[in-house]
């Protein structure tokens, strides 16, 4: 597959796994509003084509941004159109922020086994998201935000989680669509790490992934993150392209 075409497929797999709140469709761009809960759900991601200019273009998505109080972001993977929009963002003041890493696994060539004391559910509860808002120290309004995104996946979802003495203290999610998994909200109680729950937690979700049809895991990694490097290139994924964010600041 053309990377470009294997960009497009991901991207596009994730915004379903991922979904905004609310979406505007611009010239081959998309704009996603999520009430400001992490980049990816609220940025520009120029995913398709272009018509007009991306001069031209540029300040009818920061009006937009500034409409809903947020800050203007771009989300730039690293197709082979992807420099000029980069270089006009950097002359106009956007920062680079947060390099990351999409990674994929062929889930034919995953021998892993399901592993015993994850507990799943096809729904987020009460206690998944709690359990998921203590461990990333989210804020009131993030959690209300997470919870809305959360219930407008549309594809099959699989809410896992390790418990001990009463209380999650790991978990994750999968979402499957077109013979891919996603896999998202990774999390483990701090006091609980490197004792292998993010491992068993993958293997759960990649497990289930196979179970529905999955050929090829994906998952997003930023590069400063060296633990959950080493995991994932452990069970086998590898690195297929990379993106990035482009920040106006206020």
């Amino acid at each position: 597959m053309h990377k470009d075409i294997l960009i497009r497929t991901i991207e596009e797999l994730s915004m379903n796994a991922w979904p905004a709140l609310h979406t505007v469709f611009y010239d081959g761009w998309i704009l996603r509003f999520a009430g400001g809960y992490t980049r990816r759900a609220n940025s520009v991601a120029p995913l398709y084509p272009s018509s007009r200019d991306s001069a031209e273009k540029l300040p009818v998505c920061e009006a937009l941004f500034r409409e809903t109080q947020l800050p203007t972001v771009f989300k730039l993977a690293a197709t082979s159109q992807a420099g000029a929009l980069d270089r006009l963002l950097a002359e106009h003041g956007y920062r680079s922020e947060a390099l990351t890493s999409v990674q994929v696994l062929d889930l034919n060539k995953w021998t892993g086994d399901q592993p015993e004391g994850v507990e799943s559910s096809g729904a987020v509860t009460e206690e998944w998201l709690a359990a998921a808002s203590r461990m990333s120290r989210a804020r009131p309004e993030q959690i209300a935000a997470h919870r809305k995104i959360l219930a407008l996946i549309v594809p099959a979802r699989h809410f896992a989680w390790i418990e001990a003495e009463g209380q999650v203290i790991a978990c994750g999610l999968g979402v499957a669509q077109d013979g891919y998994v996603g896999i998202f909200d990774i999390a483990v109680d701090p006091g609980r790490r490197r004792q292998g729950y993010a491992e068993r937690l993958m293997q759960d979700l990649l497990a289930w992934g196979k179970q529905v049809g999955a050929r090829t895991a994906y998952l997003q990694v930023m590069l400063d993150n060296e633990p959950a490097l080493h995991l994932y290139e452990k069970l086998g994924f590898r690195e297929a392209y990379q993106y990035w964010y482009r920040v106006k600041p206020y």
